[in-house]
């Protein structure tokens, strides 16, 4: 139980488990959550593996019971075991939470990875930090950022707009994913509220890797989100839906991204027309982007180029290297104003500097560097997809 614990901004209070030569070791028991958060700031849980042993409960979790948990840390953990059905969750928020940070986890075969906030937006998550984990297969969502209604009064919350960041992180799904009804997203955004504190919140979300599900998108999104230096690929349908959930799609701005779809590589629809919609500058390997008119401002090929996206049933490189395959984007489509202070927007999915606007998420200075692929690759072991 981490309740009613507080420490402070320069000395938070740790609950860290050793590094080597074994790890902490929590075993989940039948009727409450492993870890149990709630009125709770300024701690660090680091270095723990949470074995859920199949039972129906969350391994971390911000109870919906809190008035608050803010400035909370997660990082390091191992979360397994925890999928015997899509409500058991990885990680959970359901009371107002803001400045989290959740880094480096690894969260294995869970029923959803990551579900911020509660179902009817009643409790936001406010600029949070979501930065290099691995989430593998997932039942449902291995992300979810809930949609929010207005904001209670939060003090620590100034008024001025802020950003949740999700960065070089890795969602990748496969036979576990469920499909029909229960079929989810890799990552799903929700909006932020719609007036009022909160309402020029926006998503920052760059440097990850989408890969594969075999019944929904990759990535939906909604309300104030900026895309770029994403790889996407579906080897099974659809990559990208910005569109309609619970709102609108508002102010989007989605450029220098790769994707590879079996399916339709973007969709755009209902955008808010009093708001502007991007998608411009991205390197595209599907049959379809919708509307037609997206295809004007980004490079576009078939998803047969790519070799069926990356790999061939050997394993081997793919005959067009997504790399090299971007070209200069014209400067006539190329519209740098605003982004220039974004982070890290000068450099590409490799972490190699752009010294020029290209098409996708690669610099094109050498070929694409396939490390974080192999890596979910092999995470997913026997588990993986087989290839289409």
């Amino acid at each position: 139980d981490i309740h009613g614990l507080e420490g402070s901004i320069g000395a938070p209070i740790e609950v860290r488990g050793a590094r080597s030569p074994g790890r902490a070791v929590f075993v989940a028991a039948p009727g409450r959550n492993t870890v149990s958060i709630a009125n709770s700031a300024h701690v660090k849980i680091a270095d723990l593996d949470l074995v859920g042993g199949e039972l129906p409960v969350d391994a971390v979790k911000a109870e919906g019971t809190s008035r608050y948990a803010h400035h909370i840390t997660l990082e390091g953990l191992r979360i397994t075991g925890h999928g015997a059905d899509q409500q058991n969750v990885a990680i959970s928020t359901k009371c107002p939470a803001w400045g989290w940070t959740i880094r480096g986890n690894a969260i294995i075969g869970a029923g959803t990875g990551l579900y911020l906030g509660n179902s009817n937006g009643s409790a936001p998550f406010i600029r949070g930090l979501i930065e290099r984990n691995i989430i593998i297969g997932t039942r449902g969502y291995s992300m979810q950022i809930k949609h929010q209604m207005p904001w209670p009064d939060l003090p620590e919350i100034a008024s001025d707009p802020g950003d949740t960041i999700v960065r070089y992180n890795t969602f990748a799904k496969d036979e576990r994913s469920s499909t029909g009804d229960l079929a989810r997203p890799n990552l799903l955004l929700g909006h932020w509220p719609l007036a009022g504190k909160g309402s020029r919140e926006r998503y920052l979300v760059y440097g990850n890797l989408f890969l594969d599900n075999p019944a929904e998108v990759l990535l939906q999104a909604e309300g104030n989100v900026t895309v770029y230096n994403n790889v996407f690929i579906n080897r099974f349908g659809d990559a990208v839906a910005i569109r309609e959930h619970n709102d609108v799609p508002r102010s989007i701005d989605f450029f220098h991204n790769t994707i590879v779809a079996r399916g339709v590589g973007v969709l755009l629809r209902n955008g808010d027309p009093a708001a502007k919609q991007t998608i411009s500058g991205n390197a595209i390997f599907a049959d379809q982007v919708t509307p037609p008119s997206v295809a004007s401002q980004n490079l576009l090929s078939r998803f047969e180029r790519t070799g069926n996206a990356g790999r061939n049933a050997a394993g081997t490189p793919p005959p067009v290297d997504l790399a090299a395959a971007g070209r200069s984007v014209d400067d006539r489509q190329w519209n740098a104003a605003g982004r220039e202070d974004l982070p890290d927007v000068a450099l590409d999915f490799d972490h190699q500097r752009r010294m020029r606007p290209v098409y996708g998420a690669y610099a094109g200075v050498l070929p694409a560097d396939s490390r974080r692929l192999d890596a979910a690759e092999r995470e997913r072991g026997s588990n993986r997809l087989p290839r289409p």
